[in-house]
């Protein structure tokens, strides 16, 4: 009758028509999150560093583990990447440059930390560096992944070699803990001031957005 030709009318009509639309919600994951996540682990490394420095100091004995120590850096030190730079100058850099500062300095520091878990003589000091040697180079490559989220080329060289080159043994036992009191203290000091970096910087990037994407299927 009349309403089974309608009924036939409208599927016919339905399955010809062209797929709707689809809605999709997708979070875009991009720079802002990335120079989160960095800033965060930036912080945990400062938290964990604390922990293992006071335990190398107790390692190497005194004066290195006294709280007034301070001696002045020797030309042996001047290897180790320093970040006492002027507040100024280097606020004064392109987020690029700094950003390219901080990878290079990490890369070498993880190689010296590297060759220093290799000659420890405990197995919880060398279990607690490589934990922390893991740590740094997971920063390493969160700040590439930063920098490439922004658009910004790596700096020339592969990340965490297996030695630094050019650094000669030291000559004698005091000067080998002084090494290695410098590279914690220079290390300490990255850290702090990457932190700051990475705050200033996920003020400026806007952090990630929810999008709703139409996805046409079927025309």
């Amino acid at each position: 009758g009349d309403s089974w030709g309608i009924f036939t009318f409208l599927c016919a009509a339905l399955c010809n028509l062209p797929a709707l639309p689809a809605l999709n919600c997708s979070e875009e994951l991009g720079a802002g999150q990335s120079i989160q996540q960095t800033y965060d682990l930036t912080r945990y490394l400062e938290h964990q560093l604390r922990t293992l420095a006071g335990t190398y100091l107790n390692y190497l004995g005194p004066p290195f583990n006294e709280p007034d120590f301070n001696p002045p850096r020797l030309a042996r030190a001047e290897r180790v990447p320093s970040a006492t730079v002027d507040l100024d100058l280097w606020r004064g850099l392109t987020d690029n440059a700094r950003l390219a500062a901080n990878y290079r300095a990490y890369s070498r520091l993880l190689c010296y930390l590297r060759v220093l878990d290799e000659q420890v003589g405990t197995a919880e000091l060398r279990h607690r560096l490589a934990h922390f040697c893991a740590s740094l180079q997971g920063l390493v490559l969160s700040i590439g992944g930063v920098m490439s989220s922004l658009g910004y080329p790596l700096p020339a060289g592969p990340a965490g070699t297996p030695a630094p080159p050019g650094a000669p043994a030291a000559p004698n036992d005091f000067l080998k803990k002084m090494d290695d009191f410098w590279l914690l203290k220079e290390l300490q000091t990255w850290l702090w001031r990457s932190a700051k970096d990475f705050n200033r910087l996920k003020k400026k990037v806007p952090p990630a957005v929810v999008t709703l994407r139409l996805e046409a299927r079927g025309f």
